[in-house]
């Protein structure tokens, strides 16, 4: 089986991407658990500075990762053109211009959707994003691939 497909990458492309990978973290959840519990430090003590705060720490990285997913898709000379997928039983090879890339399944870190995108780590950090509109028709496709050749623990991917 074989998949092909483009990606046209843009900031709310790269935000899904980033709030996913920013929440499932440690240091994103404990951010917004701090925030939640100011806010109702305020309603305990009625001192405004824990609203402000609690405020800030809620609201602070969504808006923040907003305006840092426009910035590395207008600065990163990778985005400017499309992405190429080609998705089969080898692995994943990813084509932008004259530079081709590829990656065997075994180098996989693990795999997740969002409502909007499949998720498909090579690290810790670095990942394919495959957004669901670009995939089109070959998104079962490109999920039963997936589904195939990683371990069963590696997948979390929910249509």
């Amino acid at each position: 089986m074989r998949a092909d497909f483009d990606v046209v990458m843009t900031p709310a492309k790269m935000y899904d991407y980033m709030l996913r990978h920013t929440f499932t973290s440690f240091s994103g959840i404990v951010g917004e658990v701090l925030g939640i519990v100011l806010v109702i430090g305020f309603f305990v003590t009625h001192n405004w500075i824990y609203l402000l705060a609690g405020i800030l720490c809620v609201f602070y990285q969504p808006v923040a990762l907003y305006y840092r997913a426009g910035r590395q898709v207008k600065t990163n000379e990778v985005f400017s053109r499309p992405l190429h997928y080609t998705v089969d039983d080898t692995g994943i090879t990813v084509k932008s211009g004259d530079v081709c890339d590829s990656l065997t399944w075994d180098k996989m870190y693990k795999a997740v959707s969002t409502s909007r995108s499949v998720i498909l780590y090579t690290g810790r950090i670095n990942a394919c994003i495959f957004p669901k509109e670009d995939m089109g028709p070959v998104k079962d496709d490109v999920i039963a691939l997936i589904s195939t050749h990683m371990d069963p623990k590696q997948v979390n991917i929910r249509l």
